[in-house]
């Protein structure tokens, strides 16, 4: 797989792209960070676990040596790790839920403060794209930079979310997503616990439910049919974002851990500080202490084999932690 990847991906592009020329200028994304946190976000709470399902931790079998996996992104080898019991919700984060933590502390993301976040172009009407071709990202032309998209907006002035509230909150970067689990009093999982979630007690299997994509013909997530990124045949019945419980959940009773949208995780990208064993790394692992991006886990409603292929249990990617897209959500864990 990793001699046929493409330039480009569908997985989602960064701030550190430069924002172009006709993107408004707003706080720049390195200096988001300084602003301050409303008190109602600092004050210390006890997480709730409503919504959510207990996992008793245990060891199992991360990561993979299949020929499917991207070599560059890490996921191999394959190796005995150890997790805690903790709390995770069955769904990620839905539109309600964040409304309801924007609600209690006004809190501004970070792609409103930015003025501008990251959309795909089979979400805009093609008018919108002529006038804002000049907003494509370079060497990832599906990509546009849009004024004003942001959660609420997540297709920019014009759209909503009305008839999307149960649907996955999209357009929160990670400092976003952390802001909501101190509000909540809860944190994002590790890359170790998401995975260990993630695959249900199955052991080793390519997908969340085994390793057929599609078994007895019956689609398991929100990915891309058809040819990317023009042609999406919405053969699982969803063109973007499906609601947060929709298709099968997984052994463990969470729903969506493949496709739909992509999931943070609390730590800070490598592609070989796993590699060496030891009990920093098979002990419950934490990451790395420092990096520039933060891991992301699950694929998204983007992901197509020719392209991606994320949506393996295994498959991982990173962002930079302001980095915002149409296409990027989270859910929380809660310590037992």
């Amino acid at each position: 797989m990793s001699d046929q990847k493409k330039d480009g991906t569908c997985c989602a592009p960064s701030t550190t792209t430069a924002p172009p020329e006709n993107c408004q200028k707003g706080i720049l994304p390195q200096t988001a960070g300084s602003l301050p946190v409303p008190e109602a976000i600092r004050e210390a709470k006890t997480g709730s676990n409503e919504g959510m399902v207990q996992l008793d931790g245990g060891t199992f079998l991360m990561g993979t040596e299949d020929d499917d996996q991207w070599v560059g992104d890490g996921e191999g080898p394959i190796r005995e790790v150890k997790v805690n019991p903790f709390w995770i919700d069955r769904t990620t984060v839905t539109n309600a839920q964040f409304a309801a933590f924007i609600e209690a502390t006004s809190y501004k993301t970070e792609a409103e403060r930015f003025g501008w976040s990251y959309v795909f172009l089979g979400q805009l009407p093609k008018s919108k794209q002529r006038k804002m071709k000049a907003s494509t990202v370079r060497n990832l032309e599906w990509w546009y930079a849009v004024n004003e998209a942001y959660w609420r907006k997540p297709e920019g002035p014009g759209s909503n979310i009305k008839k999307r509230m149960d649907h996955p909150v999209v357009h929160v970067s990670w400092s976003d997503a952390m802001a909501y689990c101190q509000w909540a009093g809860k944190r994002l999982p590790t890359e170790a616990e998401w995975e260990f979630a993630a695959r249900g007690g199955l052991i080793q299997k390519k997908y969340c439910w085994g390793d057929e994509l599609t078994p007895g013909g019956k689609h398991r997530c929100n990915i891309w049919q058809g040819t990317f990124p023009h042609i999406n045949t919405e053969d699982d019945g969803y063109a973007w974002t499906a609601p947060a419980k929709s298709f099968k959940a997984n052994d463990f009773g969470l729903y969506n851990m493949a496709g739909n949208v992509w999931e943070w995780c609390s730590e800070w990208f490598s592609d070989d500080w796993h590699k060496p064993a030891s009990p920093l790394t098979r002990d419950n692992p934490r990451g790395p202490d420092t990096g520039q991006n933060k891991v992301m886990r699950g694929g998204s409603f983007l992901c197509h084999i020719s392209y991606c292929n994320r949506y393996r249990v295994a498959a991982r990617t990173a962002n930079t932690p302001d980095s915002s897209t149409t296409n990027c959500g989270f859910r929380t864990v809660l310590d037992v």
